[in-house]
């Protein structure tokens, strides 16, 4: 290879170094990928001592907020080198006048994005601002006007960002009108159980903990109030998702919101108990639930132990009352408790429970059974 001909290939290398890619000198590219993977490491040395140096700082503070604002914050500020990193790079690049403006409209993105993805994060802890809305909305309520934020919050990033990009969100909108009119039609019964799940939660008719029960449909505990669906888990421990609009249309019973649980049995007594132990079994059941702390009393309930009705086998008390409690476990300790001191009672008194029977009286026997004639022996031919 001749001098002539090896200069030429140096100058082709060059041409190649300064104009390989787009135009773009390769050793400025180098550079600035050094430059954004610096930032990528700045990022892991900013999380570890500025981020958590801030969290030990609210830790020390008397209110939570402080705390949740800065754990809701976390991921927003260490993207914040990412950012740096690559405004420094794209800088560090000689671009022509249509990349330049690329990079511009991309730095501008990433800037409006962390900046709504911090809003966005920090709805939950401005949410414990709320306090004073407690109580004028449930909490249910204050749920869906925090999702209803962030959905604002979002949408309102995403066309800021279509905007950088020069894609015009309004007329972008009134073109989805008419799809939205099309989809509208075909999803009925979204909106329906959207609304629905309005009117649960403005009716207050049940809020998440609660222990409710919908005929033919679910019974369980209520865990969240969504915009379409309900979720309510079974005592099996089985999630069962409920439309909304199943919940305002059917009723529903609340067992979270019982003042009292009640207990109403019917004691069968055998028909050759007498007056007077009736009238003592009565008596003592009647001062057992009057006596006792775990039952509520008149005025504040009604509570009734009488003879009821003469059954077909027996003499029925009917025992009417409700306890204070309204806890599961603790209604089922009470009536059992309270089962062994009427059998207690009933026994002392010397009488004893009934159950089914029948008595069959025959009036008269026939002298001799009748002589019913024995068919004939047929014999095979």
């Amino acid at each position: 290879m001749d001098k002539e001909t090896f200069n030429d290939f140096i100058t082709l290398v060059t041409d190649v170094w300064e104009y390989g890619v787009f135009g773009i000198d390769i050793g400025k590219i180098m550079f600035a990928l050094l430059v954004f993977f610096f930032f990528l490491f700045i990022r892991g040395l900013f999380s570890q001592f500025v981020v958590n140096r801030i969290k030990a700082l609210t830790k020390k503070t008397k209110t939570e907020i402080d705390d949740m604002a800065i754990e809701a914050l976390e991921h927003p500020l260490r993207f914040v080198p990412i950012v740096i990193g690559v405004f420094l790079a794209t800088e560090l690049l000689s671009l022509d006048e249509t990349l330049q403006q690329g990079a511009y409209n991309l730095n501008r993105s990433l800037i409006t994005f962390n900046i709504f993805w911090a809003i966005y994060k920090m709805v939950g802890p401005l949410s414990q601002t709320f306090g004073g809305l407690r109580g004028i909305f449930t909490e249910s309520m204050i749920v869906w006007m925090i999702k209803a934020l962030r959905a604002l919050v979002f949408f309102m990033g995403a066309a800021a960002i279509l905007e950088i990009w020069g894609i015009k969100v309004a007329p972008l909108i009134a073109g989805l009108g008419l799809f939205g009119v099309a989809v509208a039609l075909g999803a009925q019964d979204l909106f329906k159980n959207l609304i629905a799940g309005l009117f649960i939660i403005g009716e207050k008719r049940f809020h998440p903990g609660d222990w409710v029960k919908v005929d033919g449909i679910v019974e369980g505990t209520v865990e969240e109030i969504g915009f379409r669906t309900t979720t309510i888990r079974q005592f099996d421990k089985a999630p069962v998702f409920v439309p909304n609009a199943k919940l305002s249309d059917n009723a529903v019973i609340n067992f979270t919101r019982m003042t009292h649980r009640r207990i109403y049995w019917k004691i069968g007594l055998v028909y050759h108990t007498t007056i007077e132990q009736l009238k003592e079994i009565r008596q003592r059941i009647d001062d057992h639930v009057m006596n006792s702390a775990d039952f509520a009393h008149p005025p504040e309930v009604p509570t009734f132990v009488r003879v009821d009705s003469f059954n077909d086998s027996s003499i029925d008390l009917m025992l009417y009352c409700f306890t204070k409690t309204t806890n599961w476990g603790e209604w089922l300790e009470i009536k059992e408790k309270l089962a062994l001191e009427i059998k207690t009672v009933v026994e002392d008194a010397g009488s004893s429970f009934a159950f089914p029977s029948q008595s069959v009286y025959l009036e008269s026997m026939p002298d001799s059974p009748e002589n019913f004639p024995l068919p004939q022996k047929i014999e095979a031919t």
